[in-house]
């Protein structure tokens, strides 16, 4: 079976598709300054992009590992905006991990696995 890279740098391909499935790259704000509602929108809208990109919508993710830098100052923050943004009906399975990101700056980052 064929795979499928998008959007290819060196380290790494923004979308993968194989077998009917899409992985995206983890993502992250363009704007390291927003707050946590403001980073999570701008995630989530590239989740959105990328997802169409590749031929499908958020209406088929499958997964989403959250990487939330603190999860007592911006968890609530977070959901707020994800949980908006979960299609009616059709909430992925999900992961919700504090890590340490790589840049202090960056409040949260997401991986999105989904079907096509």
């Amino acid at each position: 079976m064929s795979i499928q890279r998008l959007r290819t740098e060196k380290r790494f391909s923004e979308i993968v598709i194989h077998n009917g499935t899409v992985y995206l790259a983890g993502q992250l704000a363009e704007n390291y300054d927003g707050d946590i509602v403001q980073q999570t929108q701008e995630i989530l809208a590239s989740v959105d992009q990328f997802l169409a990109e590749a031929g499908t919508d958020k209406s088929k993710v499958l997964s989403v590992t959250v990487y939330v830098k603190d999860m007592a100052a911006h968890y609530a923050g977070m959901n707020s905006v994800y949980d908006a943004w979960v299609a009616e009906g059709c909430a992925p399975a999900r992961a919700c991990v504090e890590a340490k990101l790589y840049d202090p700056r960056v409040l949260v980052e997401m991986t999105v696995i989904a079907a096509l």
